[in-house]
């Protein structure tokens, strides 16, 4: 399995919510299958098959967070020296050109990414774009409502 990017950040959330799975939910869910399991015939027990479902879920998402983890390629933005670039971990400020609307993105792995929250997936069809370019360079790119053009205002490495 090939290496997944995160950033530091990203890389404490999966760590937090593996926590949370590990010693909140899988006792939780272990309890009530043993308090469903008291109430007799499984055969016609809805609560045990809830239960169970619900563990599955449980152990499914720990296996997959946990291999994320350890595939991920952890780098630190506030590290990084890519003279003004825009490279993964970047946070940056950007132009429409079309509209002068003015947007902060910060190019994160794919499990990271939250528009709402301003970061956007390394594989997205704009960070694409937006890879290797310089403040005041113009990215082309092909958004579903047909191309647009975003100018780079400023590069940061937080």
């Amino acid at each position: 399995m090939s290496k997944v990017p995160l950033t530091v950040n990203g890389a404490e959330k999966l760590r937090a919510e593996l926590h949370q799975l590990k010693t909140l939910e899988r006792p939780s869910v272990i309890a009530a299958i043993a308090e469903a399991r008291s109430h007799g015939d499984l055969s016609e027990n809805a609560e045990y098959d809830a239960a169970k479902e619900r563990q599955g879920f449980v152990e499914g998402r720990i296996k997959e967070v946990e291999g994320k983890l350890s595939n991920a390629q952890i780098i630190d933005p506030k590290l990084l020296d890519a003279d003004g670039r825009c490279v993964f971990g970047a946070t940056l400020d950007l132009e429409d050109q079309d509209t002068g609307t003015q947007v902060t993105y910060q190019i994160v792995g794919e499990d990271e990414a939250d528009i709402k929250a301003g970061k956007i997936s390394v594989n997205s069809p704009i960070a694409r774009a937006l890879i290797g370019k310089f403040a005041g360079d113009i990215a082309q790119v092909q958004a579903p409502g047909g191309l647009r053009q975003y100018e780079v205002l400023d590069v940061r490495y937080e």
